[in-house]
């Protein structure tokens, strides 16, 4: 059987300082319901600068520069540890703030976001260096008056981009009167376009396939485009696809919440299998309404801001190449809608699923990439080891099944499980951040078999009260191409004619 392949991953992050401030949904709200709190006049003193955040370690894990194994050497909390980390990665890169909001202007095609003339003239030298692939568009850019705009902010029909704490330019409303296009609204849609074209270009920088080789793109981050009368009918995919100069793509949108990504790769591997596609680009844009959301507990404790980043990320799904991570569509799993609510009833479904399937125990994954949240960013909020969490209960799974001994409960967590090392963007960490070191570990590794596994919170969309979840397994290649591993129908037939032709003319000459 033909199996597709994981074949390329791209990563990044982007450090938002001032947008934690403006557009975080905690300072947001903050603002409306206690304008005046003392967490609003301490947040600014505790957010870190570019340099820090390019030396955090769990960043330089995101971007491929540290493997995910090296954060156990360091004790909680990561924050204060030193460390000499770069920009660039080997999945992708740590993008500044500025940069970013000039991507943004080039992925703007409705002339909603406007610059000024100083700030364009600051950043082109920038995107000239780091961003080749866009400074055809950029240098389209024209300079704007936003000083004679500053009365639409005060009027909330325009939403302020600022960069170290100066106005530099401003996201208007798309509509007057449909909230689904306010400046607000807008303002996040065109974040989640701009990182997921820089997510885009990061895997396209390393990968074998060209962008006109890919066929279609799935885009699946948390928030969702459209208007008063199909609010989340838009389509991100093809929005993203134009800008990174797919051209023979063609692309939707997947939404379900944190597990998006999961459900995503699922129906990516399965349209390649079917053949309906050949390269199928998974994407995943950032939130801004995710930046700062533990800052209240972060400023409490006296830790920075850790939620600083926008994640995202970019998975290639294609043919099977004789070399790359198969992806096993006959051995996924799902949380079913009778499957209940508990977490050890969502565990079960999630792990059992696939490996009842092919009669594998627990203990014959090597690796399990679960909800991968930093906890540095989520301890210190109350939320707990949200990696760990999830080990004990498929180390438990391992002991109620009868793989494991209870005395190798921890054992296995150590062998199986992997520290957090995501942003708490939602979806961001949901088993993907693994699947670039997933590439290497199935390939020039020594692991064999890894399982993937995303969770999602229904209730939050008030229409269900229902968790959500799937997941999926990889294995290490066998070195058969798609085309040596499957006979087509046709070509079955005409095997079976000619056999027959020829023991009909045997039969004539007997």
């Amino acid at each position: 059987m033909s199996f597709p392949v994981i074949k390329n991953a791209g990563y990044v992050l982007v450090h938002t300082p001032d947008m934690i401030i403006q557009n975080g949904s905690t300072t947001s709200t903050e603002r409306v319901v206690n304008p005046d709190s003392e967490f609003l006049k301490e947040v600014g003193k505790h957010i870190r600068t570019y340099e820090e955040v390019v030396n955090y370690l769990p960043n330089q894990v995101y971007i491929g520069n540290l493997r995910p194994e090296e954060l156990n050497n360091y004790e909680l909390p990561w924050h204060d540890k030193e460390f000499k980390g770069q920009r660039k990665g080997k999945f992708g890169e740590i993008t500044p703030q500025d940069e970013f909001i000039a991507v943004m202007k080039i992925c703007d095609s409705f002339e909603l976001v406007e610059l000024t003339e100083e700030f364009i003239n600051e950043v082109k030298p920038k995107i000239e260096e780091n961003y080749p692939e866009l400074i055809d568009a950029f240098n389209k850019i024209k300079p704007y008056d936003v000083e004679a705009d500053k009365h639409l902010l005060d009027e909330e029909k325009a939403e302020g981009l600022f960069n170290d704490g100066k106005l530099v330019g401003i996201v208007k409303a798309a509509h007057d009167v449909d909230v689904n296009l306010n400046a607000h609204t807008m303002f996040e849609n065109l974040v989640v376009k701009a990182s997921g074209v820089l997510a885009t270009i990061a895997l396209l920088r390393n990968s074998s396939v060209g962008k006109d080789e890919i066929d279609y793109v799935v885009e699946c981050s948390e928030e969702a485009c459209g208007d008063i009368n199909q609010r989340g009918g838009g389509n991100f995919a093809k929005a993203i696809a134009e800008v990174a100069q797919l051209t023979n793509a063609s692309g939707s949108d997947t939404r379900g919440f944190c597990a998006a990504p999961i459900h995503s790769l699922i129906e990516a591997a399965a349209l390649v299998k079917a053949g309906v596609y050949k390269n199928v680009l998974v994407v995943a844009g950032g939130s801004t309404a995710k930046l700062g959301m533990n800052a209240k507990d972060h400023v409490k404790k006296g830790h920075p801001v850790l939620e600083d980043v926008l994640g995202t990320f970019a998975v290639l799904v294609s043919e099977n190449d004789g070399v790359s991570p198969i992806f096993r569509t006959d051995l996924t799993g799902k949380h079913n809608v009778g499957t209940g609510s508990s977490p050890q009833a969502v565990m079960t479904s999630l792990i059992t699923t696939g490996l009842d399937r092919a009669n594998l125990k627990i203990t014959d994954v090597d690796t399990y990439s679960v909800e991968m949240q930093n906890p540095d960013i989520t301890v210190p909020a109350g939320a707990g080891n949200v990696p760990e969490a999830n080990y004990k209960m498929i180390a438990a799974l391992a002991v109620k099944r009868g793989d494991i001994e209870r005395a190798q409960l921890k054992s296995l967590i150590d062998e199986k499980g992997l520290p957090g090392w995501a942003p708490t963007q939602g979806h961001i960490p949901s088993g993907v951040p693994y699947v670039g070191y997933m590439i290497d570990d199935l390939t020039t590794g020594d692991k064999n078999r890894v399982m993937f596994v995303g969770k999602g919170s229904l209730f939050l969309g008030r229409m269900t009260n229902l968790f959500d979840g799937v997941s999926f397994i990889c294995e290490r290649n066998t070195g058969e191409e798609s085309d040596d591993q499957s006979i087509s129908k046709e070509e079955i037939k005409k095997i079976i004619g000619e056999s027959l032709r020829e023991l009909a003319s045997n039969m004539l000459q007997e």
